[in-house]
């Protein structure tokens, strides 16, 4: 099974209610689709999703990144041997993580495709089910209570609270949050880099004080600041989760060398792909530190990927993979299957999509 091109697509989904955290706020999906095609008629699905924000990468400069560079020299290569054709994917250029991603998720696809297997059950195959929280965007405190309340009504028993703008208004909005939806359904924050160290401390005590039963916060300060992480974890009881912190193995090495977090939260536009995820899992199993497998804002077509890393291994226990859950649509059909907080595997080889819309790479 070699593969003979590689071709790009714009994916455009719109979601269901603007998503904003501390960082941006977007009303639609605009990724880059990619496919593989190989001399069986195999094909493999992947899609990059541009967040200028956190990866640094743009429509364009994914589109780039695939074409100009990452296609030529994988053209003519084997599936088979896919730790070659991953060797010659990370070195063809630096960063660019999300182009990676694109075009390792598509060639996991075929190679569980050439193996007639699903994914999940090449890399582990720990359970074919699993539990998505959902995300709730910062707004003002009676919208995001609404947004709460509707997402329970859905079927959610874990809310994902984005914070991280305001500090005192951030404990207004979990007070009001708390006491709607009730004692039973798990609540964790993610401040998106929002606050300085001493700050996210400050305010962590106080929704402590306030008894609000938080289950962890997710990067409370600023990517680079590996100090100010480790400063939070070691003076709040809260689990501090690290995500834009980590992008690749050599960071969750630091930082769990460093004992500066209690968690770590792994995206594969992050990593550049499965093939480096793993390795963050594995250097995290050796710690015996849990992990999150979270996305972006991503449809179906890459989500569906992270839920097959997720459901391989048990050291992934929380789950953040509601993507496809804020899409007003989904334009694929096979893929994991998406049921409110369920996520299902199902037993088709590779990623299991049995049609994507060729409009998209139209």
């Amino acid at each position: 099974m070699k593969i003979t091109a590689i071709q790009l697509g714009h994916l455009s989904v719109p979601l269901k209610t603007p998503f904003k955290t501390a960082l941006r706020t977007v009303d639609s999906i605009e990724n880059i689709a990619v496919r593989i095609m190989t001399d069986t008629g195999h094909i493999g699905y992947g899609e990059a999703a541009p967040t200028a924000v956190i990866t640094g990468d743009t429509l364009s400069s994914i589109g780039g990144a695939v074409k100009n560079y990452i296609a030529p020299q994988l053209i003519g290569l084997d599936i088979e041997n896919l730790e070659a054709i991953m060797m010659k994917l990370d070195k063809v250029l630096v960063k660019n993580t999300s182009a990676k991603a694109a075009v390792d998720i598509a060639l996991y696809d075929l190679f569980g495709q050439y193996y007639k297997a699903p994914l999940y059950k090449l890399l582990g195959g720990f359970r074919k089910e699993i539990t998505t929280d959902i995300t709730i965007s910062v707004n003002m405190p009676e919208e995001m209570v609404r947004d709460s309340i509707s997402a329970v009504a859905r079927g959610y028993k874990t809310l994902k609270i984005k914070v991280g703008k305001d500090a005192r208004m951030d404990l207004k909005r979990l007070k009001a949050i708390r006491e709607a939806v009730g004692e039973n359904i798990q609540l964790r924050i993610d401040a998106n880099q929002g606050w300085k160290p001493k700050e996210a401390v400050s305010i962590l005590r106080d929704i402590e004080d306030a008894g609000l039963a938080i289950e962890f916060v997710e990067q409370p300060v600023a990517a680079h600041d590996f100090e100010g992480l480790k400063y939070v974890t070691d003076h709040v009881t809260f689990p501090v989760m690290a995500d834009e912190s980590i992008f690749s193995p050599k960071d969750a090495l630091k930082i769990l060398q460093e004992r500066a977090v209690d968690l770590i939260n792994i995206k594969l536009m992050k990593t550049g792909g499965i093939h480096q995820a793993l390795k963050i899992i594995a250097i995290a199993e050796a710690y015996g530190v849990e992990c999150m497998m979270g996305c972006m804002l991503e449809s179906k077509l890459s989500v569906t990927a992270a839920a097959h890393v997720a459901a391989a291994k048990n050291i992934v226990t929380k789950i953040d993979l509601d993507g496809p859950g804020l899409c007003s649509i989904d334009p694929f059909d096979g893929g994991a299957i998406f049921k409110g907080e369920r996520i299902l595997l199902q037993e088709i080889p590779g990623l299991g999509f049995t049609d994507v819309p060729e409009s998209i790479f139209s």
